[in-house]
């Protein structure tokens, strides 16, 4: 999408390009009939082309209206996945408490799902765009994952329904309660619906024929012009006609590429732009990693007194190896946690 404030005109410009140069063309020859050739009788009342282009302007308006109201929709569903995005990620990780002692089954849940939310922002704009919705996931998926997903045609519907069955999951383990897990599925359907909604707009074509009838009634609004004009103004009929024309192309325009929001145009939804921010979002809150990388932690023991009565302590190296990615961690090194009345540091 375009996101600059300055829109460069040779992009303006290139819409209507070859329209404009025949219209200029057409307009030239019917200025030379006119005033080479003598053929005076080619003019007509300028009321024709007025009122005829005054019934296009009203149409041209209802069309970008309704335009505009499809592209604004969109917009306004991408806003809702952004805030249920976030309230998602805040569920995932706030209702699923910790317990003493590092629980790296809690932790890999809590990654895994936040993960595969972000999977879901982008397979689901590559899904709307008509792209390959599952390229680029294997950062955010397990390869058991990835693989399942590519035998489904509608990835994001199926990547709710692993979230779905992670969801009971961490209910039937005791993750979450039974409360916890209604409000985080309502979270869940809201972005159903908001795909549903979007695939609604993608596949719900605007009327052919309305759209049909009033590029005929605008070429031949066109067509009239140069006649209506020419007693009036002469061989400066020419760029005054181009100059009309050009108006009511671009709007005919704008309306054509706002009607379509996820058609990967310049003018459409900035789909990815919003999954980069959900994506930065996510990763900043709640330290997302995407590397694997093994380290161990050490419990701090006590080991006694010594004689001056100082309290010896020493690391007790824990039994388990676990991932970086089941870890909440400080950017202190050594890194320390309490976890109740235990502390460890990572090593």
């Amino acid at each position: 999408m375009l996101l600059k404030k300055n829109i460069p005109f040779k992009y303006v410009f290139g819409k209507v390009k070859y329209e404009i140069l025949f219209i200029a063309l057409y307009a030239t020859t019917i200025a030379v009939l006119y005033d080479a050739y003598h053929f005076t009788r080619i003019s007509i009342p300028i009321a024709v082309p007025a009122i005829l282009g005054t019934v296009i302007s009203l149409l041209l308006g209802f069309r970008s209206n309704q335009a505009y109201d499809r592209w604004w929709e969109a917009r306004h569903i991408w806003g809702a996945i952004v805030n249920d995005s976030r309230t998602l990620g805040r569920q995932i990780m706030h209702f699923t408490v910790l317990t003493h002692e590092p629980d790296e089954h809690i932790m890999a849940f809590q990654q895994r799902m936040i993960k595969r939310q972000i999977a879901w922002c982008r397979s689901l704009t590559r899904h709307l765009r008509g792209q390959n919705p599952t390229k680029g996931l294997e950062k955010y998926l397990s390869k058991q994952e990835l693989a399942y997903v590519k035998n489904v045609d509608n990835v994001p519907s199926a990547l709710i329904d692993m979230m779905g069955k992670d969801l009971k999951m961490a209910l039937e383990e005791g993750m979450i309660n039974r409360f916890q897990q209604v409000e985080i599925d309502r979270t869940l359907s809201r972005l159903c619906d908001a795909m549903g909604k979007c695939e609604r707009i993608k596949n719900t074509i605007f009327p052919s024929t309305y759209s049909l009838y009033i590029h005929l009634a605008l070429l031949l609004f066109i067509s009239l012009l140069p006649f209506g004009l020419i007693e009036y103004f002469g061989l400066f009929e020419v760029p005054l006609v181009v100059a009309i024309s050009a108006c009511f192309l671009l709007i005919e325009k704008m309306a054509i590429h706002l009607q379509d929001p996820f058609e990967n145009k310049p003018t459409d939804t900035p789909m990815t732009t919003i999954t980069n921010n959900i994506e930065k979002n996510l990763t900043q809150l709640y330290d997302l990693t995407y590397e694997h990388k093994n380290v161990t932690y050490a419990e701090v023991v006590t080991t006694g007194q010594d004689e001056n009565g100082v309290t010896k302590t020493k690391l007790r190296k824990a039994a388990q190896v676990v991932d970086l990615d089941d870890w909440m961690h400080d950017d202190v090194a050594p890194r320390y946690q309490q976890q109740g009345k235990k502390a460890y540091y990572l090593l």
